[in-house]
């Protein structure tokens, strides 16, 4: 168990890590007039990657989390440390094809067409608490397939958490009106 000294140090050490200006921003990628977030940088700052999943992980410390999903391919580097963190198991949520064994897999629309969602068949218990991550979230496609995904095998999904909420796209409000928690930790502006 920290000391008390080592939590204030690292209170003190957080409050000097800007999260948001860990993120690189990206003008014009993939397409002109969008400005793509890019937690790369983040993730290989191991201060503000530790400080990002303490942050992820806190609301959840002393509750029943069984599972934490994540979507391929961020949601597998951010969900597998908070799962780590909360002594609970790690479901891939992963493209079409990609899972040796029985699925079950779930539709949704991108901005030109559809793409396909699979998850191992017995990877989630009836009633199983499950907590879904996920670097960003813009339109909220593959979040709302994702969440349909879990509860379709069982599962109580508790939240949907981000780093990154773009709210001008409105993926957090489609998830809340799936009766889903969001949790982010940063917000921009714009596309």
């Amino acid at each position: 168990m920290a000391s008390p000294d080592a939590c204030s140090r690292r209170e003190a050490e957080y409050a000097v890590i800007d999260l948001k200006a860990a993120i690189r921003t990206i003008q014009d990628y993939p397409k002109p007039g969008i400005q793509f977030r890019d937690i790369t940088t983040l993730l290989g700052d191991a201060r503000a990657f530790r400080r990002t999943v303490d942050e992820l992980v806190q609301p959840w410390v002393g509750s029943k989390v069984d599972k934490i999903a994540g979507i391929e391919a961020r949601g597998f580097i951010l969900g597998g440390a908070v799962a780590h963190q909360l002594a609970a198991g790690f479901v891939p949520i992963r493209k079409k094809g990609k899972l040796p064994h029985e699925t079950v897999r779930v539709a949704y629309s991108l901005e030109y067409g559809l793409d396909e969602m699979e998850m191992h068949s017995d990877a989630v218990q009836p009633g199983e608490r499950v907590i879904l991550v996920d670097d960003l979230v813009a339109t909220g496609g593959s979040a709302a397939a994702a969440v349909t995904l879990l509860r379709s095998l069982g599962a109580d999904v508790l939240a949907a958490c981000f780093i990154v909420d773009l709210p001008a796209l409105g993926g957090a409000a489609r998830l809340r009106a799936m009766d889903v928690a969001v949790c982010t930790l940063i917000s921009f502006e714009g596309l």
